[in-house]
């Protein structure tokens, strides 16, 4: 909690650094849109575009007419020097990117009040590393000496898995699915993006890659307690890749580039848990809980 609330304070006091953080994603996929002329910040850009080459070309013209030998009265002259003066106060006062789209808020409050929830998602996601461990350190004094030979291996990799999956997310996960959901029928609608619609999809995303980066502790816990076999994990491999889709396919905000995406470090991580359960699993069969009990009483 003491955490929790540290990185709160200070992701709000942050809280500019953090919505363009989460904003990116949407930035970056939707200036794509805006230089193919797509959309109405497209539109705005083709629109610039020819005003600004509109500009230079009259101010071509201007210089031209300016000149001593252009045939014209000293009065006009003067009068198209100003003119020049003008047009290229007028070009540099031109932007020269469009920014992308940016979440849009609809009520009053709604900024404020979402500008606290993106705070406390990113405390979260920040904080959910030393969380996990914490609930496993709660946990791990309850288990048997072999339980616990068990565990603790596992606990020092959930933060590092975690951390992995939430980056997996943000850098590959979170710009394809915002590229293919803003850019399917963009010619058909107006998209604008409502900021806590986004975000809540954003959170959800993390979240999620983090929690299925945390395959390899699960197969692991598995083979060390003896409830399934290396052998076992091996011959089905089918299953674990339609369960892998499945999984991938319940993301939410899911498209099928997304999905491929996902799959393939999922399909690594199962093999890698494959590779380490070879290594570390129990060479003496199951666990027999009832022969720990004796032990730990002797």
């Amino acid at each position: 909690m003491v955490a929790l609330v540290v990185l709160f304070a200070l992701c709000l006091w942050q809280n500019s650094t953090v919505l363009s953080v989460v904003n990116h994603p949407l930035d970056k996929e939707t200036q794509k849109s805006i230089k193919k002329g797509q959309g109405p910040l497209g539109e705005i850009a083709v629109t610039q575009k020819s005003l600004q080459q509109l500009a230079e070309a009259d101010l071509a013209l201007a210089q031209d007419l300016a000149r001593s030998g252009s045939g014209l009265s000293e009065t006009t002259r003067a009068a198209m020097q100003r003119r020049v003066a003008d047009l290229r106060a007028t070009i540099e006062a031109l932007p020269d990117t469009i920014e992308g789209n940016k979440p849009v808020t609809l009520g009053v409050g709604e900024p404020f009040n979402t500008t606290l929830m993106v705070s406390f998602m990113f405390a979260a996601l920040l904080a959910m590393p030393l969380l996990l461990y914490q609930m496993y350190a709660f946990i791990i004094p309850a288990f048997t000496p072999r339980e616990r030979r068990v565990a603790t291996p596992l606990l020092a990799m959930i933060p590092f898995l975690f951390a992995c999956g939430v980056l997996f997310g943000y850098f590959m996960v979170l710009p394809a699915a915002v590229r293919f959901l803003q850019n399917f029928n963009a010619d058909e609608f107006n998209v604008l993006v409502q900021a806590r619609d986004y975000y809540r999809f954003t959170a959800l995303t993390l979240l999620a890659t983090g929690v299925l980066f945390q395959i390899p502790v699960g197969i692991l816990a598995l083979t060390r307690l003896g409830v399934i076999s290396v052998g076992q994990l091996r011959k089905n491999r089918r299953y674990a890749l339609l369960v892998i889709a499945v999984l991938a396919m319940l993301l939410p905000g899911t498209d099928p580039i997304t999905m491929l995406i996902l799959m393939v470090p999922l399909l690594l991580l199962f093999e890698l848990s494959i590779l380490l359960a070879s290594v570390f699993a129990p060479k003496e069969g199951p666990v027999d809980l009832r022969e720990e009990a004796e032990e730990d009483a002797v």
